[in-house]
């Protein structure tokens, strides 16, 4: 638990929080009005109003007298909101079955199957309270003695090195090219699993981002096949973290999700005997809903043994269950207002409007962070992140040294303390070096701030970031 690290809630966010009261007090302390959380995925937080539709059900779920007010809201909201209730007795108050309500479990299977055009089982979906629950569910799951390891990609998403850490676990990092757009360096899989597996660890499994934490890239589907086709020889699980699914921005690289690819790879071969342990993972919070706080998610097992489903099954009903408030938003993203209902053309605009902002913000982003001294970025396919590589100068590196710093935080607190804009220090999503060069560092940033916002916290971020490569310029201390 003490060498646990979980980056993007760090030190850099605990000063950030110390200048958010201090602002609060004393508005001119600092050269900025207000700090800006691009550490992590929080739309809401950062000005994405929410959508009216699940809004208006969630209301109706918390004072279901409101249903007696004639036209207070569409008809939709009202029947979702009735056929919510009749299968959660005792409301948002009661507990549910620890696997989730299976009314809402139903309504995640068809979405999978419209999505996927495969069928789903409902009882081999687990609804969990946001997408990292159910990571660590498995992840704990599989850890058994203390040799045990797992295939983490590199940069990763600190959720899977913190709870591989926490379990006493090894993460084997296998590494993604930055000058390939962050693809996925197959021969270095290869090398990885078999140094691993040759100096005693016990490789159980693979998890695979797509859209890409932090890195913000889209597999494509001859990608997704080589994997599938690793994980079976390998006889390894895989942990497909799918959260990013609909925050795909180039129309030539689109979602899909693993399970789809398998069952293609099964047909178009016909070989059914080739065998895939899959878990694939989605949640409220990202998508275009940025439901954070509500805490929704689910994951779905294929290929899993009955035997295992039953130890998943007790491992859950520790908790009870799920929290009813997540549930409820995971039936609202997974079924949404249909053509011709009272709510459909509200939704789709705002839908519509969120995610062609985002698009764009990742474009613009991409081109700004490019523009920067001694920044290079790979334009973002997906997610909602950036992770640029900084070059920073040995007197910047001596610097960060004298002051017990790595040199990615030494500059993202400089950020921070100038600009109020919060960044993430690379080192916290690397498991080993991504470079040979000494000077090259990274650090990774969303792309969520308003778009009327986005130029402005820029103006800054350009001023601090130029202050500082010229202050540091050089080779002493």
């Amino acid at each position: 638990m003490r060498r646990m690290q979980y980056a993007v809630r760090g030190k850099i966010v605990i000063r950030a929080g110390e200048i958010d009261d201090m602002l609060r007090k004393n508005p001119a302390a600092f050269p900025f009005s207000e700090v800006v959380y691009c550490n992590i995925g929080n739309p809401q937080r950062l000005g994405q109003k929410p959508l009216t539709f699940p809004s208006q059900v969630m209301s109706l779920m918390n004072c279901p007298a409101l249903m007696k007010q004639p036209n207070l809201f569409p008809s939709d909201v009202v029947e979702r909101s009735q056929a919510l209730l009749a299968h959660m007795p005792g409301g948002l108050s009661a507990y549910t079955h620890s696997q989730g309500v299976h009314y809402i479990r139903e309504s995640v299977a068809r979405f999978i199957e419209a999505r996927d055009g495969y069928p789903a089982n409902p009882d081999h979906i687990f609804l969990t309270d946001g997408a990292s629950p159910g990571v660590k569910t498995i992840i704990s799951m599989l850890r058994q003695h203390a040799g045990d390891a797992i295939l983490v990609p590199n940069p990763q998403y600190p959720l899977y090195s913190a709870t591989l850490q926490s379990v006493n676990a090894t993460g084997v990092p296998y590494t993604l090219r930055e000058d390939k757009g962050w693809a996925i360096d197959f021969e270095n899989l290869e090398h990885m699993l078999q140094e691993a597996r040759g100096t005693g660890l016990i490789v159980k499994a693979m998890v695979v981002i797509n859209p890409g934490n932090p890195t913000g890239q889209c597999l494509s589907v001859k990608e997704m096949q080589a994997i599938i086709n690793f994980c079976v020889q390998a006889k390894l699980v895989l942990l497909a973290d799918e959260v990013y699914q609909v925050n795909t921005y180039k129309p030539k690289k689109p979602f899909h999700s693993f399970k789809k690819v398998w069952k293609q790879m099964q047909e178009i071969s016909g070989n059914n005997n080739a065998h895939l342990e899959l878990f694939s993972f989605h949640s409220v919070s990202k998508g275009l809903h940025g439901e954070c706080g509500r805490r929704g998610g689910y994951f779905e097992a294929v290929g899993i043994h009955s035997g295992v489903l039953q130890e998943i099954y007790k491992a859950v009903s520790v908790n009870l269950c799920p929290n009813t408030a997540g549930q409820i938003m995971v039936n609202l993203m997974v079924d949404p207002p249909t053509p011709g209902s009272p709510s459909f053309k509200l939704y789709r605009r705002e839908t519509y409007s969120i995610f062609q902002s985002l698009k764009r913000r990742a474009k613009l982003l991409g081109e700004l962070l490019n523009s920067l001294e001694g920044v290079t970025c790979n334009v973002p396919e997906g997610a909602m992140y950036a992770f640029p590589r900084i070059t920073l100068s040995p007197r910047a590196v001596a610097a960060a040294g004298k002051v017990g710093q790595t040199p990615d935080a030494f500059y993202a607190f400089h950020i921070l303390e100038e600009t109020g804009v919060v960044v993430v220090p690379g080192s916290g999503f690397i498991l080993a070096d991504l470079t040979d060069a000494h000077d090259a560092f990274f650090f990774r940033t969303t792309f969520l701030p308003p778009e009327d916002k986005m130029q402005e916290v820029f103006i800054r971020f350009h001023a601090a970031h130029s202050h500082f490569m010229s202050k540091y310029r050089g080779t002493g201390i």
